[in-house]
């Protein structure tokens, strides 16, 4: 059984649980603050320091700094491996601490220069005063995400995934019990979810060192501004922030440009996103954190063949899990939106539009998952730049299909720009990765698609058909009902889904398969 799948399957298990309670804590805001005017301002002042958990937890930081924390390893020992991470630690967090300094004081003298001016709309200014709380999070992220970057290298994918299970039982916690403290009127309540996104960026970096320490790792300042390795990961982070996080970039800029047009589609559209990353986060994103340490062992010994075949593989099983869940998604929209968030402040209304957008994300999410694989092969064979060219270009797509969308179709129109521009960042990752290595190896992927694709269709078609007949039987007045409406077709496409993969001798499906019957005890031939 492939240790890829073994590893990426045990950071999925904790990442899903991080998941499944990042959900809950979506629902709670649901409830709390619906699609208002109050949500899309909190949203999207939140996506600004966030933005950095996206770049350097899942990305620019890891992708530039494992690869050089594994060669300090195997060349130089462990002494010096534990000295750099407490270069980079040193410097990054000092370095975002001066950035949030002067962003919180950027922030109060235009708050101070708006505040009475009656051309500045409420919501730009509830949306500053969150900005301007919720920015120190940036700077514990930064150090969360060197500690799991650490925990990741040293062969824990487990246990570091599980600080974002603390994250957002903090920030669940800061809803039902610090929210009511702060007033009666949603505009006031809404700083208690803004403290607690603070509070939660603490507790996930402290949730990181005690498996660190049982490691060998102990902290002491060590001056990083003349220090080599530290100028090399910055060197690689700066345009690595954009090769690696093109769909984080492209959410942040649309939605700004969307809140000016109209404040309700940032909360409408940051609601479908969040449903799109489960299954993205679930297992994209931890096959693509186990591949960055392990690609990088394999390019730093020349070891190409295994390169390809360990990138293709990845790409097979990421196609086998994702395809199925955008089938799902795709047919079933409107049901999964009705049972996770209707309630409270979200109504009816609220889950039409978020399941349009749901469902025009949908197609893109092998894409979204694929690029950030990609993108890390790149960074494996030390490749900064072609990844932040590509990613330049895609953003500018982006943001013209964008402006050019979302004034007829709103947060719809938003999805529909996100899923082409990643559709031609993958394209163009492809052309390039192929130059760079000769050729890629994929054929077994190519034929994998070939089969997955129309059954991916098929379990669509089958849900849609069968979410419709329970709909017009059943309906969905009760919980049990709304349950049934998404598990019952749900259920019996992805059953369909993996029968047809497996008669077709789909690698990936016996892979997982045989791990899952191990696990519950079977026994493999």
């Amino acid at each position: 059984m492939s240790q890829m799948l073994k590893s990426s399957g045990a950071m999925a298990a904790a990442t899903m649980t991080s998941r499944v309670l990042g959900m809950v804590r979506e629902m709670v805001y649901a409830a709390f603050m619906g699609t208002s005017w109050v949500a899309s301002a909190f949203l999207l002042a939140f996506q600004v320091p966030n933005l950095f958990r996206r770049l350097l937890g899942e990305g620019a930081l890891t992708a530039a700094f494992i690869p050089i924390f594994k060669q300090k390893e195997v060349r130089e020992g462990e002494a010096e491996m534990w000295r750099s991470a407490n270069v980079v630690i040193s410097g990054l967090v000092t370095a975002a601490g001066l950035v949030c300094l002067v962003a919180v004081g950027a922030i109060s003298i235009v708050l101070k220069s708006v505040h009475f001016d009656p051309v500045i709309d409420r919501e730009t200014i509830l949306m500053l005063k969150l900005l301007r709380l919720m920015f120190p999070y940036m700077v514990l992220v930064c150090l969360a995400a060197v500690l799991i970057g650490m925990s990741n290298a040293r062969g824990h994918f487990f246990v570091p995934a599980l600080g974002a299970v603390a994250l957002n039982v903090v920030m669940i916690s800061s809803v039902l019990f610090l929210a009511p403290l702060m007033g009666h009127k949603l505009e006031e309540r809404i700083f208690g979810l803004a403290i607690g996104v603070v509070v939660a960026g603490l507790v996930q970096a402290l949730f990181q060192m005690p498996s660190l320490r049982r490691e060998g790792f102990r902290y002491h300042w060590v001056t990083p501004w003349r220090d080599p390795t530290f100028r090399e990961v910055v060197r690689k982070m700066i345009p690595g922030s954009i090769g690696v996080a093109a769909f984080q970039i492209n959410v942040l800029v649309t939605q700004f440009f969307s809140f000016w047009f109209d404040a309700t589609i940032v909360a409408t559209f940051n609601y479908s996103v969040r449903l799109m990353e489960l299954p993205q986060g679930m297992f994209g994103i931890s096959l693509a954190t186990y591949l960055l340490p392990t690609l990088s062992g394999l390019a730093a010994e020349k070891k190409y063949p295994e390169f390809r075949q360990t990138l293709s593989q990845g790409l097979s099983y990421l196609s086998f899990a994702n395809l199925l869940a955008a089938a799902i998604s795709l047919s079933l929209a409107e049901p999964i939106v009705r049972l996770i968030f209707e309630h409270g402040k979200f109504g009816p209304d609220a889950t039409v539009r978020v399941a349009q957008a749901l469902a025009c994300l949908a197609p893109g999410l092998l894409m979204f998952s694929m690029n950030n694989i990609l993108a890390r092969a790149f960074y494996a064979l030390g490749d900064i730049k072609t990844p932040m060219k590509i990613s330049v270009l895609c953003l500018g797509l982006n943001l013209a299909f964008a402006v050019w969308l979302v004034q007829r179709y709103r947060e719809s129109g938003l999805a529909v720009a996100n899923t082409l521009s990643a559709c031609f960042n993958l394209l163009l990752l492809v052309y390039a990765l192929r130059r760079k290595l000769s050729r890629l190896g994929l054929t077994q992927l190519r034929r994998t698609l070939l089969i997955l694709i129309p059954a991916a269709a098929i379990a669509a078609l089958v849900a849609a058909m069968l979410g419709s007949l329970w709909e017009h039987q059943v309906g969905h007045a009760r919980l049990p009902m709304k349950l049934g409406a998404v598990f019952v077709p749900g259920g019996i496409a992805t059953l369909l889904y993996w029968l047809l993969a497996l008669w077709a001798r789909v690698p990936a499906a016996h892979d997982i398969f045989s791990l899952i019957k191990k696990r519950f005890g079977g026994h493999t031939a």
